[in-house]
């Protein structure tokens, strides 16, 4: 399969072109969307949703209890279907588990501390309650958990993995856009968890649904589970997903209807950062050549900038600020390639961007 190929299928997979009817839906089909970046990731669901989009209907999403944010993968934030988020953890907690434990040793957080941690956190949220990062870390701090250096960041994790905690509703913000979620219990958040019969097997099918075409490799890199599993997760799934393309190693794509492409879906997008198009694969340089793949990252930092997209190529970055006050100023793009996309194409792709953010 050439790479203009490749790029057109996926595209309509991760519904650019192919966009969902709602957030919710746009969240279900990609099962996890990296959202360290909070923005970013509502971003991403909102590109994904066919019409007008506002940060405001991405978090009515969130404060309805249809999405929560977590750990689910690599020690990476994401947003996930509250239905799945429990057994997606029991796929991958325990893998994130054992890479955390060296930093667990330097921090003093053990089982038993793990377990206090918990305890506080549920006499603290529940019945229904909800606090800030900053309103649990002082009931850690009055309960005789220590929350300082980065123990507090890690009981949080350590607690999200173990399904006990979970980022929920957003927390209100004057004058610019919301910045961050309240924390709540997991068991009394979601009311709606399934798992399906076969939860490995699903796990490669909403990937490879969401991403497609894309091989084992990809789903072990996106995942963060060992090649010999997520080869077995292929095994599982070959009754639902078939081989479009054989090299390097076999490319699958759902055996089902694919989304129906949309005219009305723009040719040209400003994506956020941490990507899922561009950052869940492998091999990088089928959507950006190789020679702007340092201007995209990830970085010696760790970050992936955003990203504009052309016909499903990367063409170029952008920047734009969340500070109060700064948020309505225009984003500034960066294009690798004077030319690969019309100045109307970029001002329309970020004119979407910034009606989102601003509305």
């Amino acid at each position: 399969m050439d790479a203009s190929t490749l790029r057109h299928e996926r595209l309509r997979s991760h519904r650019l072109s192919a966009p969902a009817a709602t957030v919710a839906d746009a969240a279900q089909h990609m099962l996890a969307t990296q959202s360290q970046e909070f923005w970013g990731g509502r971003w991403a669901l909102a590109s994904r949703v066919r019409g007008r989009t506002t940060v405001h209907d991405v978090d009515a999403a969130y404060g309805r209890g249809e999405i929560v944010r977590t750990w689910t993968m690599r020690g990476t934030i994401h947003t996930i279907p509250a239905a799945d988020m429990e057994w997606v953890l029991s796929l991958t907690a325990e893998r994130q588990r054992r890479q955390a434990a060296a930093v667990h040793r330097n921090e003093g957080i053990d089982a038993d501390e793990a377990g206090r941690a918990e305890r506080l956190a549920r006499a603290a949220l529940g019945g229904g309650d909800r606090l800030t990062r900053k309103e649990l870390f002082q009931a850690w701090e009055r309960g005789g958990v220590s929350t300082l250096r980065q123990r507090g960041y890690h009981l949080l994790v350590a607690l999200s993995l173990r399904a006990v905690l979970c980022q929920g509703p957003v927390v209100p913000r004057d004058n610019g856009p919301t910045r961050e979620q309240y924390f709540v219990l997991a068991d009394e958040w979601i009311t709606d968890a399934a798992t399906p019969a076969d939860p490995m097997a699903e796990f490669f099918v909403r990937y490879i649904a969401s991403h497609g075409p894309a091989g084992a490799r990809d789903f072990a890199w996106w995942t963060g589970l060992p090649l010999g599993v997520s080869r077995g997760a292929a095994e599982a799934a070959s009754d639902r997903v078939r081989v479009v393309a054989d090299e390097p190693e076999p490319q699958y794509v759902v055996a089902g209807a694919a989304p129906r492409r949309s005219a009305a879906a723009p040719e040209v997008v400003a994506l956020p950062p941490f990507e899922e198009y561009y950052l869940s694969y492998v091999d990088r340089t089928v959507p950006c050549a190789p020679e702007f793949l340092r201007a995209i990252g990830p970085s010696m930092n760790g970050i992936v900038r955003p990203i504009l997209v052309a016909r499903g190529e990367a063409v170029g970055v952008w920047t734009h600020s969340l500070a109060v006050g700064r948020h309505a100023e225009s984003p500034v793009p960066e294009l690798f390639t004077p030319g690969a996309a019309t100045d109307e194409e970029i001002a329309a792709a970020l004119d979407r961007y910034r009606d989102f953010i601003t509305a």
